[in-house]
Parts: C-alpha cells; structure tokens; sequence
C-alpha cells in the first residue's frame, strides 16, 4: 500500500481548495501515520479476511416509539388569538437572521 506524501496531501489540500501550511501537512501525514499502523494490526488479526462486514452495528433493532394516537386539535382561530401580526392560518414572525452584506 502506497504511503501518503507531503506532496499527496497538497494535492489534495489544493483541489478541495483548502490549502494547508507545512505544519498542517505534517499534522496531516502524522495522523495517516497513526491510521496506517492502526490498520496494520487489524490486518494481522487471523482468517480477517473472511469476515464478513456488519452493515449495521445491532443484530436487531428495539424501537421504543409510541403508537400515533389521533387527538382532536385546536381550531385555527384560538391557536392565533394570543399572536399579533397573522393572517387566516399564518404567523408573521420577526426577522432573527442577519442580511449579508
């Protein structure tokens, strides 16, 4: 397996168009360092090659959601009476993000 470069990682770095310093190249090729050793000894683990990957953690899932019961809402009307500015079924709110500039 072909171990990552400094010049490997600048290339990726350019083409997501992130760009890195030297010291975070480094960084970079230091965690491959530890990833690359980290799957050296998974591969040294006996018969790995014949197991079969799990697509999902758990052999069964529990789902503990409640069943749906149909409950009677409120009219529209008295959802709306304590709120100021609305129309027949809406509420205008104050505006909470800022324009961009």
């Amino acid at each position: 397996m072909e171990k990552f470069t400094k010049e490997m990682v600048e290339d990726y770095a350019d083409r997501l168009l992130i760009g890195l310093s030297d010291e975070e190249n480094k960084m970079v090729l230091d965690e491959f360092e530890v990833i690359d050793k980290s799957i050296d000894v998974i591969n040294k683990i006996p018969n790995i090659e014949n197991v079969e990957p799990y697509s999902w953690c758990l052999e069964q899932t529990i789902d503990n959601l409640r069943d749906d019961d149909i409950e009677e809402s409120i009219p529209i009307k008295e959802a709306l009476r304590n709120s100021g500015n609305h129309t027949e079924v809406e509420i205008e709110i104050t505006k909470v993000v800022k324009d961009s500039e």
